[in-house]
């Protein structure tokens, strides 16, 4: 599909990798009123399941990009996932509320990558700015100055080509272009290993698997059982070193390792293949116009269900940043914040996922006794590493709630896509012409507090105001119209003090 550019020939964004980080980013950087092009060596969205889960922030941003309402018919709510040990008893609860949460929404969600893909892909075409350029391959990115240029191949005719964008972001896995080109090295996590990936169609209904993700922590055959949308299920069953890797692959061996779920009369097989999970995190995101995001920038381990969040994170922190450098309204130094700020946040959730692909491989459960209760794990919610948020602020640097409004619309929904200050109307009301004027010429959402939720969340930080991004993390709380006005001010400069 091809689509204007700007009068000049030259787009503000160029994306390589199109699957549902690069997607994601499309719309976003669409929605802020940037022009995009995008490649992808593929002609449609890959066919079979890979990630399979999402959460609450995710949807959040689906939401932001006018998509959610349209995803979540091809979602299920999940309840969580229970880690059992070789003898099948529960050591650990990790039980997700079913109710909706405070970003909004459901806290985890399982879907079908496809589906979700389509949905992203139409949403992106729908943007006259977005330029999509599918079974194309970009070999060369050569960067001159004000600009990229993009040198790239169609791979339904051979025909070389060349675009020009203002920054180009990588969103091209595991084995990106973009960051050889980039020169990054990968800081090594310490996980490796050989997984079977099984994904299946149920023929007749099996209650008894359950609706929650189940981690076998058996060191005899480590397992993962994952309950999808509909009919689909998957499990992921650890390689150990004893098999024959080249065929264990075959649907005879598959069968007997799923032989203590299902049957072949159960259930028919859509794809089994063997996968290498990695933890390793990229040192370089950026080198002048250059990105990174994704797998491009970092790989975990699947445990915590949080590969493809994390990617979809990077282009909610990264888009609206290239929005205010490429206006104009913030230097280029602006985009340094972005590694800053989600390097440090990945690390937390890669990390995590090693300690659970430990504990799954373990032999035993330390510390556990006969007839114990379960423990209880709870869902990370990092902070983001240093960046362009208020220091020595508790909850500076972490999501804002989202509630309904009295007028039943969701509060991004009301703020749209840009910064916000939640204030108290009292509040409101004391706020001098200047600094409304303020607000109104940088584009920043005054939204009033009535009693309810989100006057609630202000008594529970101790603030009359709150300032948030538009990827709804908080700069900062104020007491005082003082307080708010040096807020606003310091998102004219690239960091925070």
């Amino acid at each position: 599909m091809d689509g204007p550019q700007r009068a000049e020939g030259l787009y503000d964004v160029a994306i390589v990798g199109f699957g549902p980080v690069g997607a994601t980013l499309a719309n976003l950087l669409a929605v802020d009123g940037l022009s995009v092009i995008a490649f992808d060596r593929e002609p449609t969205p890959y066919a079979l399941p890979r990630a399979v889960h999402f959460d609450d922030e995710v949807m959040r941003i689906f939401q932001t990009i006018g998509l959610a309402d349209e995803i979540l018919p091809f979602t299920h709510v999940s309840p969580g996932m229970h880690f059992v040990d070789g003898d099948g008893r529960l050591f650990l609860d990790w039980s997700r509320p079913l109710q909706v949460g405070p970003n909004g929404w459901n806290a985890s969600y399982r879907f079908h990558q496809p589906d979700l893909e389509r949905v992203l892909r139409a949403g992106a075409s729908a943007h006259a700015s977005v330029d999509i350029r599918l079974r194309t391959d970009v070999f060369a990115l050569d960067q001159r100055g004000d600009h990229v240029a993009i040198r790239f191949e169609s791979l339904a005719n051979g025909r070389l080509d060349e675009a020009r964008a203002r920054y180009v972001v990588g969103c091209d896995g595991a084995r990106s272009l973009v960051r050889r080109l980039i020169g990054s090295d990968v800081e090594d996590l310490g996980f490796h290993e050989q997984w079977l990936v099984v994904d299946a169609i149920l023929k007749r209904p099996k209650p008894e698997l359950g609706d929650y993700s189940v981690q076998f922590c058996d060191a005899r055959r480590p397992a993962t059982y994952v309950r999808s949308i509909g009919n689909r299920r998957r499990w992921e069953i650890a390689v150990m070193p004893d098999d024959d890797a080249r065929r264990i692959t075959d649907p005879g061996n598959v069968w007997k390792l799923l032989a203590r779920w299902i049957t072949p009369g159960d259930a028919e097989l859509e794809r089994a293949a063997c996968y290498s999970f990695h933890s390793v995190i990229a040192s370089a995101w950026r080198r002048a116009r250059l990105l990174i995001a994704g797998d491009a920038a970092h790989q975990t381990p699947p445990f915590l269900g949080q590969g493809m969040c994390a990617g979809i994170r990077d282009a909610a922190n990264l888009a609206w940043k290239l929005g205010r450098v490429i206006r104009g309204e913030a230097s280029d130094v602006l985009l340094d914040s972005y590694q800053t700020e989600r390097h440090p946040h990945v690390r937390e959730y890669i990390e995590l996922a090693v300690r659970l692909g430990s504990l799954i491989n373990a032999t035993r459960v330390e510390g556990r006794e006969a007839g114990a209760e379960p423990r209880r794990m709870a869902t990370i919610k990092p902070r983001l590493g240093p960046g362009l948020f208020r220091r020595g602020c508790a909850v500076a640097g972490t999501l804002a709630p989202q509630p309904m409004l009295s007028n039943g619309c969701r509060l991004d929904d009301h703020v749209g896509y840009r910064f916000a200050a939640l204030v108290r109307p009292d509040f409101l009301d004391g706020l001098d012409i200047a600094i409304r004027e303020s607000c109104g010429k940088r584009g920043i959402a005054l939204v009033a507090a009535g009693p309810g939720p989100l006057s609630s969340w202000l008594d529970s930080v101790g603030a009359h105001a709150a300032l948030v991004r538009p990827d709804r993390y908080i700069v900062g709380l104020a007491q005082t119209p003082q307080e708010l006005s040096a807020l606003i001010d310091t998102m004219n400069q690239e960091d925070f003090g």
